[in-house]
This record gives C-alpha cells, structure tokens and sequence, in this order.
C-alpha cells in the first residue's frame, strides 16, 4: 500500500466512523435520553471497532511488506511509508483512547454536556464529532485562546 493509499484510508476511519441513521429527535423529548444514549454508544462503539481492524490490518501488512532491499532509495521509500502508517496509527490510537474516554462519560451520563459551561452540545454536533467535550460557543472561545497564544 502507498503512503497515499495509506493516508487516505486513516483520513476516511478518522472522519467517517461509520454509517449510520442521523437521530431523529421526538417532538418534547428528554435530551440525552436512552435513545439518544444507545444511538451514541452505537456510533462510539462501531468507530472504535473500525480503528482497532485497521491497526490489526496495519500490524499485519507491514510484517507481510517488511524486506531488506539492497537498494537504498528502495529501503528509503519503504521507510518512508512505514513511518507514514505508524504515524498515522498514533493519530488513531490518540483517537481510540478519546473514544474510550467518551464512553465512560456515556456511562456516567455526563455525555452530550458542555464540561466547561455545562449547556448541551447537541445531537447533531455530537453526531458529526462523537468524543466532543465542548459546546459550540466554548470551543470556539478555545480556539481563538489558541490563536493568540500561537501567533
């Protein structure tokens, strides 16, 4: 596999994490209800599989493409795609770890709340980015925090 190939498969796990059906709220429903709760853990839990068959997948494909080539811009390219999938991998393991971290806060039924403000995060913002931990306003505040302190 390239480093192309690569970077576009980790791209696809690490934005799509899985097909599923947007959450149809009721009219006059309780937020973070079971539903709701279920629905999450569903995607949580699908996304979290799906990370942990490509790191199986990666440990597999480069035990299978590891060689010794004699040619040093050969051995160079393999290294530079091993490094690529590693790296790669590290995002992925950083990113199960927050999944991880998200469902115990589904099981403390803390999930879909703001932890600097307290207000709700919302269905459609915890669909487009599961491990969320911020409303939109707050990350928003973090972001430009970040910015001055950068530049």
């Amino acid at each position: 596999m390239s480093a192309t190939e690569a970077k576009a498969r980790a791209d696809k796990l690490l934005q799509g994490f899985g097909n599923f059906e947007p959450y149809q709220p009721k009219k006059g429903e309780e937020y973070m209800n079971d539903d709701q709760i279920a629905h999450f853990r569903q995607i949580l839990t699908a996304w979290k599989h799906a990370l942990m068959e490509e790191v199986d997948r990666t440990v597999q494909h480069m035990q299978d493409e590891a060689a010794n080539f004699p040619d040093p811009n050969d051995r160079a390219s393999q290294e530079s795609d091993f490094t690529m999938e590693l790296r790669t991998r590290d995002r992925e393991r950083k990113l199960i770890k927050k999944i991880e971290e998200s469902l115990k806060v589904l099981d403390s039924e803390d999930y879909g709340y703001c932890e600097s403000c307290g207000v709700e995060i919302g269905i459609r913002r915890l669909e487009a980015r599961p491990t969320a931990t911020l409303c939109i306003d707050c990350k928003t505040l973090d972001e430009i925090r970040e910015k001055q302190k950068g530049g």
